[in-house]
């Protein structure tokens, strides 16, 4: 994706300048706190999208791109509410999702998980969901406890649906795809992960 490299940061940067100019014009009354997360969540926005586009092209090329639209359903049904860490930088979060979410579809394209390791995997991560989520950062950081518990409740609910999912649904790709997204995310709100 063209941010991730030299001349893509001049150009996400220009296409956010533009944006935040236009909103500024719009909204004259907004403070420079209020214009400082649109920034930022403008930010979020362009590196999600053009991240995902290039990360679908290469599913799409190893010919895993239905399968890979399927697992990013799911966990970003799995990830709604948990929320979990970003990587520090643009290209870093490239590499660490096209590995993880494209090897995750070959792997529930190519091998079948046993129902018993389903079932163990499914209920650690409805656990751990409930332990951990959900997970803020330093530039997203929940400070409302009333909040705090309603994102852990729904995150938990989401994860244990998922998991009674994974083990009714008799198509074996969704089925271990409704895991894998589970367990992606338990390594994304994972203290260790953040810690490393």
């Amino acid at each position: 994706t063209i941010n991730m490299y030299g001349g893509g940061t001049i150009l996400r940067n220009h296409v956010i300048g533009n944006s935040i100019n236009i909103i500024k014009k719009k909204n004259p009354n907004y403070s420079d706190e209020r214009l400082e997360e649109l920034k930022y969540g403008l930010s979020i926005i362009y590196i999600l999208v053009t991240k995902s586009i290039v990360i679908f092209l290469i599913a799409y090329f190893l010919g895993l791109f239905k399968e890979l639209f399927i697992l990013m359903i799911i966990y970003s049904l799995v990830k709604r509410y948990s929320y979990g860490m970003h990587m520090p930088g643009s290209f870093s979060c490239f590499v660490a999702s096209s590995i993880v979410f494209i090897g995750s579809s070959y792997l529930a394209k190519t091998f079948i998980i046993p129902m018993g390791f389903k079932t163990i995997f499914g209920l650690f991560g409805v656990f751990y969901m409930y332990t951990y989520s959900p997970c803020d950062t330093e530039k997203k950081p929940i400070v409302n406890p009333k909040f705090r518990r309603m994102l852990k409740i729904r995150s938990t609910v989401i994860a244990s649906i998922v998991y009674v999912c994974s083990l009714l649904i008799s198509d074996n790709y969704i089925a271990d795809a409704c895991i894998l997204a589970l367990l992606i995310q338990c390594t994304m709100i994972s203290p260790i992960s953040y810690k490393l």
